[in-house]
């Protein structure tokens, strides 16, 4: 086998994001080849580019697709780790969210999840690997207006610790990543809104918002291949949000 098809392969879906981009610099800085797919055509090539890396356009909302992308990962050498950063956030109450917003919140957050699922399960039952989705702190603790997002990521958990169970004995590790606030393109209102980050800011007991880096470094150790005695997990990683009550 060439050392072009022994590297080892991490497969990356949503991977132009504030999460998916610190991700994929930090894998490939450790030695790993990424492959990245997303919807948005520049993006993706920009950050592709960057990196001497594949991009593929691909929509994870449709399970076809996300069988071909797993597809072409598996050519590019040994696929040992996917991961799902495809995601989006709505801060609406229940009765001012439409149809429209909340069927957009739940592909893109638990259906882009269970297709990623599904499809990394086909691909890595033989030589087993590690799968990563994100969940969120709104998952765990109730947050006004996250009625939508907090159905969306409470099933990315649920799905995290089935999946893990049934692929167990495959050697297939499933765990979920549970942040906070991140600074992000999806969270650009809030964090540029002073009065909005001040007030998320009070919220997390450690007296910060989370940047990508910080959630990049987590993912990066559920795929090492030297940590694969933990599955079944929802992480938080939060600065505290859902689990401390610190007054500030």
């Amino acid at each position: 086998m060439s050392e072009e098809t022994s590297k080892r392969v991490v497969a990356m879906l949503g991977a132009y994001g504030g999460i998916g981009s610190a991700l994929a610099r930090q894998l490939v800085a450790d030695g790993y080849a990424v492959v990245l797919g997303g919807r948005e055509t520049q993006k993706l090539e920009s950050l592709a580019s960057e990196l001497d890396a594949i991009g593929v356009e691909v929509d994870a909302r449709e399970f076809d697709q996300v069988d071909e992308f797993l597809s072409r990962a598996a050519d590019a050498g040994q696929l040992t780790g996917v991961v799902n950063c495809a995601g989006s956030v709505l801060l609406k109450p229940a009765h001012l969210t439409t149809r429209a917003e909340f069927d957009d919140v739940i592909g893109t957050n638990l259906t882009t999840a269970f297709a990623v699922v599904r499809s990394s399960a086909k691909q890595l039952r033989r030589q087993g690997g590690s799968i990563v989705l994100l969940s969120s702190a709104a998952a765990d603790v109730g947050l006004a207006n996250h009625e939508a997002i907090g159905a969306a990521k409470a099933g990315v958990a649920g799905l995290a610790i089935s999946a893990a169970a049934s692929y167990a004995s495959r050697n297939i590790r499933v765990n979920a990543v549970a942040p906070g606030l991140v600074a992000s393109g999806a969270t650009r209102r809030i964090v540029e809104n002073e009065k909005a980050l001040e007030a998320s800011i009070r919220l997390h007991p450690l007296g910060r918002i989370g940047q990508p880096e910080d959630v990049a470094r987590l993912i990066a150790w559920l795929l090492d291949p030297q940590n694969d005695w933990i599955t079944g997990q929802v992480i938080q990683l939060d600065g505290g949000l859902a689990s401390l009550k610190v007054p500030r």
